[in-house]
């Protein structure tokens, strides 16, 4: 459902609101490491991320990545909608672009009315579940972040 570029964003963000701190920033290198993704490729995920604020980045020797935001005030939405987008919130399961039911002449798709329920589900979900409620719900929390 989503994409493995949005897993590692989120499981980054997860990362970094775990680990590091208002004074204390997270390398890259130590990042890439520790989660096991491709240090150019999670470069661009967080990147991503903090020209959007959601994280704050800061060049040097002693620079890295940090949390940009509360985690309180990260939904699951927030990420999904800057490195996926949402399509996965409007477009149709089978088909590429929206259903267009309200067109005339041209039908839903055959699973619309079941699956639009779920979507909106789905998007109520991404909405409401922040970083900091997946934390509060993480026992040992070393674990999760190596998955």
């Amino acid at each position: 459902m989503l994409s493995n570029t949005c897993k590692y964003a989120v499981r980054a963000v997860i990362y970094l609101a775990l680990n590091g701190s208002e004074d204390k920033k997270i390398g890259i290198k130590q990042i890439s490491k520790d989660l096991d993704i491709p240090t150019p490729f999670l470069g661009k995920i967080l990147q991503s991320l903090a020209k959007q604020k959601l994280l704050t980045s800061t060049k040097g020797p002693h620079g890295g990545f940090g949390m940009g935001r509360a985690v309180s005030k990260i939904s699951l939405y927030d990420i999904v909608e800057i490195i996926d987008g949402t399509d996965i919130f409007t477009n149709c399961l089978i088909g590429l672009q929206p259903c267009k039911r309200s067109e005339e002449g041209r039908p839903p798709c055959p699973v619309h009315e079941q699956y639009s329920s779920i979507r909106t589900q789905l998007l109520d979900f991404f909405k409401s579940e922040s970083i900091g409620d997946i934390i509060k719900k993480m026992e040992n929390k070393e674990e999760y972040i190596q998955l």
